[in-house]
């Protein structure tokens, strides 16, 4: 069975507080988009895992499919199965990529084996694999608060627009943006930015994480700033980088970005 785990950007992301267990509570709304791996589960006489693509580093019992698979397995006695992740959605970019490869695979397990796992229950065990990876099961807009897995329903639409995405070549880890960021609670809630005009969005539609990543990284400020100058009515880093998003009333021409119309 083959599934398509897509990636999402980050329309705001605010460090509001940080825990006594290391943890940042944050606030941010989770936008699907259309640029996707690619995953088919079979059943086999062994478990294997087999990956193409853009080369994912480190062990592959690390990689959230196998996480999520040995999950699973422990949970509802799963026999063996082949996993194929062909992947196309770069990784250190703030796109989420391996987080929808752990939830759909998460998923695809549900259907192929009829677990009869609720989305709730699903979400449960995404959460179990990383802060992002809830969004991806029922993979609609959602406004994300503590520490992103706390999830309720956006009301955007962004139908229409295109989405420009460029992602430079450049590795950011999460534990290098969170080092730069100083919380702040005192904001207004994403919600009420996103009911705004979107020519109201820049300035107020904040990812904290960019301040101490363009210092860091400047090609990533210079490649927002490209993004405007192109025509986006908003650009933005997307979670925390590297890659920057542009939103367009018109389909534009920019080298190295993957367009897609928003629906």
């Amino acid at each position: 069975m083959l599934a398509f785990p897509n990636a999402k950007i980050n329309l705001g992301l605010r460090v509001l507080s940080r825990r006594a267990d290391g943890y940042h509570t944050i606030e941010s709304c989770l936008f699907p988009i259309p640029w996707r791996d690619i995953i088919e589960i079979v059943e086999a006489d062994s478990f294997s895992f087999k990956q193409s693509g853009l080369s994912i580093p480190g062990d592959s019992d690390s990689n959230l499919c196998v996480v999520a698979y040995k999950l699973l397995k422990d949970q509802y006695k799963l026999p063996p199965v082949n996993i194929h992740l062909h992947k196309v959605i770069p990784m250190g970019a703030g796109l989420g990529g391996g987080s929808s490869d752990g939830s759909f695979t998460l998923k695809l397990l549900n259907a192929i084996f009829d677990l009869k796992i609720s989305s709730l229950g699903l979400q449960e065990y995404a959460a179990e694999l990383g802060s992002d990876c809830p969004f991806f099961i029922d993979n609609t807009p959602a406004l994300a608060t503590g520490t992103g897995t706390f999830l309720a329903q956006a009301d955007i639409n962004l139908s229409g627009y295109y989405l420009a995405v460029i992602h430079p070549d450049i590795h950011v880890s999460t534990t290098e943006a969170y080092a730069g960021v100083i919380p702040n609670p005192n904001i207004t809630p994403i919600s009420n930015v996103l009911a705004s005009d979107m020519g109201l969005w820049s300035g107020n539609l904040i990812n904290d994480f960019e301040q101490s990543v363009f210092k860091s990284h400047p090609q990533i400020a210079q490649t927002k700033d490209h993004l405007f100058r192109k025509g986006a009515i908003y650009a933005a880093m997307s979670g925390s980088g590297s890659a920057v998003f542009g939103l367009f009333t018109e389909e534009p021409s920019i080298e190295d970005a993957q367009v897609f119309m928003l629906r």
